[in-house]
């Protein structure tokens, strides 16, 4: 445990706040995650492991004042979080590294000067007992050993030791519901598991869930996805009907049974594909452009990564609404259509941007393709040109989960040589794509004066329609030259 106190000691941010506060009289701690993480020992509580680390504060009042003023003065950003429960944040940075302050007025305290009692009265409002440890900050530098200054009134030090979430009291889910969320967030980041008693909690207070803001649950819910371990809490989840709440569209896939390529039903499926594209992320871990394709930040703390995880949950839920029989078998024609209209409702109320919405609705609507262009027995430069150009940024994210959507079909009727096939096609267009993107842009041949002129031609749609035909001939090699592109949109013309 001295080595707590000694990355306690040596922190520069700590130190860095601690020297700033020694002009103000009011009492500060160090609380929740990051000491929770020293104790812990991941590698979240070493700055040298993450480009950001994050910091909270319990001060026992006028923290958003006595923090905007050291904002200033460290000539950092400052924004209020919570007015109300007198909450804010300087956003520091340094040398490449970023690092969230969070400061907060003592919880369940109307005290307005320094009080004896009063940061434990903060700490029985905390979450979960792991995260209801605290620290003076003054009394780090000269302390001796950690629990000469560590406050620990909940036994959050033994539940980390036995890496189990509990809840701080019996009024902790009813005080702020997202907690259910944060639950699961937590044990998917850092392999703990749920207390018996707190599952109790959480299935009484399920419903209570969504009077959170969805900005909040999109935030756990990210956190989950982003780790290794999205399926397993998801399945968790729905052992309480967790995921009905946040999206009730999918109550409807559950025993939607399908054809006898599938193995499960609709829903079932779904888990299965969300489980087989992890294990997929695992297998590439070691393939840079794709690590490096997922870790990309799409929108906020949101990856591609956690994004192209919902889409494999959801990939298929137009599937209950498309479902028909025609001459004897069991048919889900245009579900990816009503599939990526119902993602896009969801993606609505989890407040995502309009960028993940737009990647949300290429994954699912074209989540089909890369199963068509596998099953073309001599794959041309065009049908190539035309994925690429209709998945665009997406074209990676539609490929893996094609293949995860493959794996998770183990009906009588699939084959193994055509998933490897499969496998291959898709892997090997998702070479191709890190090609591309590496080369320089070729510069059109022509533009729609060039047609205009050339042809005599008024603007209109069918200019748009002769420059795809000649941007599809340039990339599958078949001319190189203005001249050829002007004859070829000749030749486009009189054959109408």
């Amino acid at each position: 445990m001295e080595a707590v106190l000694k990355a306690l000691k040596e922190n520069p941010y700590l130190k860095l706040i601690a020297d700033n506060f020694k002009d103000y009289p009011q009492e500060i701690y160090l609380v929740g995650g990051y000491l929770r993480d020293l104790f812990l020992n991941t590698p979240a509580s070493n700055t040298q492991a993450s480009r950001r680390i994050d910091f909270d504060f319990a001060v026992s009042c006028e923290a958003i004042k006595i923090s905007r003023q050291i904002a200033r003065k460290l000539k950092s950003g400052f924004v209020v979080l919570d007015k109300v429960h007198g909450s804010s944040r300087i956003v520091h940075i340094k040398n490449g590294f970023s690092s969230n302050f969070d400061f907060t007025d003592f919880r369940g305290s109307t005290a307005l000067t320094t009080g004896g009692q009063d940061i434990f009265a903060d700490l029985g409002h905390r979450d979960f007992t792991i995260n209801s440890l605290a620290v003076n900050l003054r009394a780090i530098k000269n302390a001796r050993t950690i629990d000469t200054i560590l406050l620990d009134p909940y036994s959050g030090r033994a539940d980390i030791k036995a890496r189990l979430i509990r809840v701080t009291s019996q009024f902790s889910l009813q005080e702020d519901p997202l907690r259910i969320l944060r639950a699961f967030s937590l044990s998917a980041i850092l392999n703990l598991r749920i207390e018996a008693k707190t599952k109790i909690a959480i299935k009484k207070y399920k419903k209570k869930i969504t009077s959170s803001a969805f900005e909040r649950i999109s935030e756990e819910l990210f956190k989950i996805l982003n780790s290794g371990n999205g399926f397993k809490a998801f399945k968790a989840m729905d052992e309480y009907r967790i995921l009905d709440e946040l999206m009730p569209e999918i109550k409807v896939m559950r025993r939607v049974r399908q054809g006898p390529y599938h193995h499960l039903d609709v829903f079932g499926h779904a888990f299965e594909a969300l489980r087989q594209i992890e294990l997929l992320f695992s297998e590439l871990r070691r393939n840079r452009n794709v690590q490096g394709y997922l870790n990309k930040v799409i929108s906020g703390t949101h990856t591609k990564r956690a994004l192209l995880k919902l889409a494999a949950f959801l990939h298929d839920i137009g599937k209950p609404a498309a479902k028909e029989r025609i001459k004897g078998k069991t048919c889900f024609h245009g579900h990816e259509r009503i599939g990526r209209n119902i993602a896009r409702d969801i993606g609505e109320r989890l407040r995502l941007s309009n960028d993940e919405k737009n990647a949300l609705d290429k994954m699912i609507f074209w989540h089909l393709r890369p199963g068509y262009i596998a099953d073309i027995e001599n794959l041309s430069q065009r049908a190539i040109y035309r994925f690429f150009r209709d998945a665009q940024d997406e074209a990676v994210s539609i490929l893996l989960l094609s293949i995860a959507d493959q794996r998770s079909t183990r009906g009588p009727l699939t084959r193994g040589a055509n998933r490897k096939h499969h496998e291959d096609v898709c892997l090997g267009l998702a070479r191709e794509f890190f090609r591309k993107a590496k080369q320089i842009k070729r510069l059109p041949l022509v533009n729609g004066y060039d047609i205009m002129r050339h042809l005599k031609l008024l603007p209109g749609p069918l200019i748009g329609k002769i420059l795809e035909e000649i941007n599809e001939a340039q990339a599958a090699g078949e001319i190189e030259t203005k001249p050829q592109a002007l004859e070829l949109a000749r030749r486009f013309l009189k054959t109408g």
